[in-house]
């Protein structure tokens, strides 16, 4: 089933306590004293293979016991790096498809230094989502794939889903056209196993629930997405997988507009600031998007309305660091949608189609805040440092009009601290304490009549350790106690589905994650052979409906047990990246309805009994031939099971045992490729997806299990800079005009052209 994310309209006292958590951190800011002392500065400037100089190259600088940092060059290549410490760093640059080799510099240092790129297949970068720490993604055992800002802008893509189609092992489910729910299925999990995170503040409804149509890209830096179990890091929810989008703060002073139109109406509008003055930094920014939808007839020749969508968000950043160290910053962000639901309106194979909707639309609206204060301690030159981060959310849906008008709601408080302990630039202890209250609600959650909001508290207790073996060995080992607590919940005997009074419900669960890589051959970036392999565990605890309509007061979190091995290969001086994994998912303790087929196994009307299984092939490659053109692929082999409920050999109807996973295709790919030369930038795409078992639109599963036939699609487009930083640009989605359906009944877009107006200035 589709999953569905709530998203919310604060009330006033909310919006009190988020303002007053963001105004605490920024008093601790006014009152921090930097060193009055002079810091001296490693400076250097980027030039490229033909000794050009890099703007806004990436120059990531590793002290050892502080952690990597970044800072970007300027308008001519240059860039200074603070270095107030006694110990010696490392700098490495990077630009989209080049890359400079490590350079230690001693301490001490004050000749200015030249970091001269070349061309590569894949970036170094930091990654902060795979480890307690930011680490390099040459360090990182775990399957992670990057897609930075260079990557969204040349393929002029401006909404999550979008961004995500190139990444192995994630498939996407959109019921219809841009703005319809989206649903994500990693490594065969469920729609709700994998965690979203905006700035490391969670964009998952109470148990889970997503809808991709609901995160633009506005300003962002970079998406990071962790495939496998990550629950050892991040709690709850991150079952299969966890997806960070990261927005950019600081660097030079810049302003940029977006405004686009084409096919079905289609209006796009974006303003966005970000830069850094003196020791403060900044990102605010603004964008829109509407369109008309699917307009063309339905199964009975009746033409569709009430298809159209709009969606419009705010964002801002505000911070201030020291040379000593200290950083605080605070984060507001606001996202607000109307989509009309016509319901199903494409293949019929049961022959049940009745009429479309043309009043029922879904209204949402997000909002968080969120506060960070990081500091080392003792000294500007400590190896401990300290990071906390507070952060409250609300998210509500409303679906207005049609027959059962109704709204929905989560809530969300949160709070993390972390000490991050280095003992040498790879070896390192962090360990801390996440606390998180929610609360979920709905019209159709109720006790004697009356609304009745589903709470429970999160403990989790964290800690982590970076191991290096040898010089070609390292390893990272994990784990997480996690005390989930249920509140109290009055029964509802007189619902729709009785339920009894609820008492007060607590458990343990423990996660553990284990990674290692063996850097077989090799030791720079140009050919290099990797072994790398992990292995962890995740949960999801249940969702608001899960609790309030059942019986059992003792439904446990689902959970997951997931290994993968892959090698990945480097080779022609860095310029061709190849790399294999292969996975092994187990999903355990499955929640599902009884049902009369299973009524000796359980007692109750739900219960954790079901499993499935999920084993695959990721397979990767990327050519960079020469600094104009890229070239990536990818495929991804699913073999996905259900299995037999606990103590019986049947599956829950309609299924039976061996049946592949809905909407889980067994096989999908796709072709990226991207040109730059001069004012010119252009990319194309092939994606195709296999054949995947379907529901019956109307009914569900409950109506019957269908084929979703296969199907291919091309996209292409290009950017022309015509003066300055003026851009105009131009696409056409779905090239062929083909006639697909990702979910099954609901028509996905034709032939879609855009053109559009890019301007930045300051960059």
């Amino acid at each position: 089933m589709l999953c569905q994310c709530y998203a919310g309209r604060s009330p006033s006292t909310h919006r009190r306590r988020m303002a007053s958590a963001v105004g605490v951190f920024f008093v601790l800011a006014s009152i921090a004293r930097a060193s009055a002392q002079p810091v001296p500065v490693i400076r250097g400037h980027v030039v490229d293979p033909d000794h050009q100089p890099v703007v806004r190259a990436t120059i990531q600088v590793d002290r050892g016991s502080r952690g990597p940092t970044t800072v970007l060059s300027d308008a001519q290549g240059r860039f200074e790096v603070p270095n107030p410490g006694a110990a010696p760093v490392t700098l490495r640059a990077s630009a989209p498809g080049l890359v400079a080799a490590p350079v230690d510099v001693p301490a001490g240092t004050d000749v200015p230094l030249t970091l001269v790129l070349a061309l590569t297949a894949v970036d170094e970068r930091v990654v902060v989502t795979a480890s307690q720490t930011g680490q390099t993604l040459s360090a990182l055992a775990d399957s992670v794939t990057v897609i930075d800002r260079a990557d969204l802008e040349s393929r002029q893509q401006f909404g999550l889903a979008q961004s995500l189609r190139s990444v192995p092992g994630l498939t996407l489910q959109q019921a219809g056209g841009p703005g319809a729910q989206t649903s994500l299925f990693l490594r065969g999990g469920e729609s709700d196993f994998t965690l979203l995170l905006i700035d490391g503040v969670r964009a998952n409804s109470l148990g889970g629930g997503l809808d991709l149509s609901q995160i633009p890209l506005a300003d962002v830096d970079r998406i990071e997405v962790i495939r496998g179990p990550q629950s050892a890091l991040h709690g709850g929810d991150a079952v299969a997988g966890v997806i960070q989008v990261i927005t950019r703060t600081g660097g030079p002073p810049t302003v940029q507009a977006t405004a686009e139109g084409g096919s079905r109406q289609l209006r796009r509008g974006a303003v966005s600031t970000t830069g850094e003055y003196g020791r403060v930094f900044w990102q605010a920014g603004a964008d829109g998007f509407s369109e008309a939808g699917f307009t063309g007839p339905a199964p009975d020749g009746t033409a569709v309305s009430n298809d159209d969508a709009r969606l419009w968000q705010a964002a801002s950043t505000l911070g201030w660091r020291t040379t000593g160290g200290l950083d605080v910053r605070g984060t507001w962000r606001l996202v607000d949608t109307d989509r009309g639901v016509p319901g199903p309106a494409g293949s019929d194979p049961a022959q049940r189609f009745a009429s479309v909707d043309r009043t029922s639309r879904n209204l949402t609206r997000r909002q968080t805040g969120a506060a960070r204060l990081s500091h080392p301690w003792f000294s500007r030159d400590s190896r401990v440092r300290q990071r906390t981060d507070v952060d409250l959310s609300e998210f509500t849906l409303a679906s207005a009009g049609g027959t059962f008008p109704s709204e929905g709601y989560t809530r969300r408080r949160h709070v993390r601290t972390q000490t991050d302990v280095a003992a040498s630039s790879a070896a390192g202890l962090s360990a801390g304490a996440d606390w998180m209250h929610e609360e979920g609600g709905s019209t159709f959650i109720t006790a004697s009549g009356q609304a009745m909001p589903v709470a429970r508290q999160q403990l989790g207790l964290f800690a982590e350790s970076r191991l290096p073996l040898h010089p070609r060995l390292t390893m990272v080992a994990g784990a997480r106690a996690e005390r989930i607590a249920r509140d109290p919940l009055p029964g509802d005997p007189l619902g729709w589905t009785p339920r009894p009074a609820f008492l007060r419900d607590l458990r343990w669960s423990f996660n553990p994650k284990v990674t290692a890589q063996w850097l077989v051959a090799g030791s720079g970036a140009g050919r290099t052979t990797r072994l790398h392999a992990a292995a962890g565990a995740g949960i999801r605890p249940p969702d608001a409906f899960e609790m309030a309509f059942t019986d059992n007061d003792g439904l446990r979190p689902e959970r997951s047990r997931s290994i993968d091995v892959g090698l990945a290969q480097t080779l022609s001086d860095g310029r061709v990246h190849l790399d294999a994994t292969a996975f092994f998912n187990t999903f355990d303790d499955l929640i599902i309805a009884v049902g009369r087929s299973f009524t000796g196994v359980s007692r109750w009307r739900t219960d954790n009994i079901a499993n499935a299984r999920a084993r695959g092939l990721e397979l990767t490659g990327a050519w960079r031939p020469s600094r104009m053109w890229s070239l990536q692929g990818h495929y991804t082999f699913t073999a996905s099971a259900v299995l037999a409920v606990d103590g019986t050999a049947s599956a829950p109807a309609p299924y039976t045992v061996g049946e592949r996973l809905l909407r889980r295709p067994t096989h999908q790919g796709g072709l990226d490729a991207q040109f730059t030369r001069g004012r010119l930038s252009a990319f194309g795409q092939w994606q195709w997806r296999g054949q995947t078992l379907d529901a019956e639109p109307f009914w569900g599963p409950s109506g019957g299990l269908y084929a979703n036939p296969a199907y291919a699609l091309v996209n292409a487009g290009v950017a022309v800079t015509v003066r300055g930083r003026l851009a105009v640009t131009g696409r056409v989605m779905n090239l062929g005009n083909a006639r697909y359906e990702e979910v099954l009944g609901y028509p996905s877009p034709g032939r879609i052209i855009t053109l559009g107006l890019r301007i930045a200035a300051g960059r």
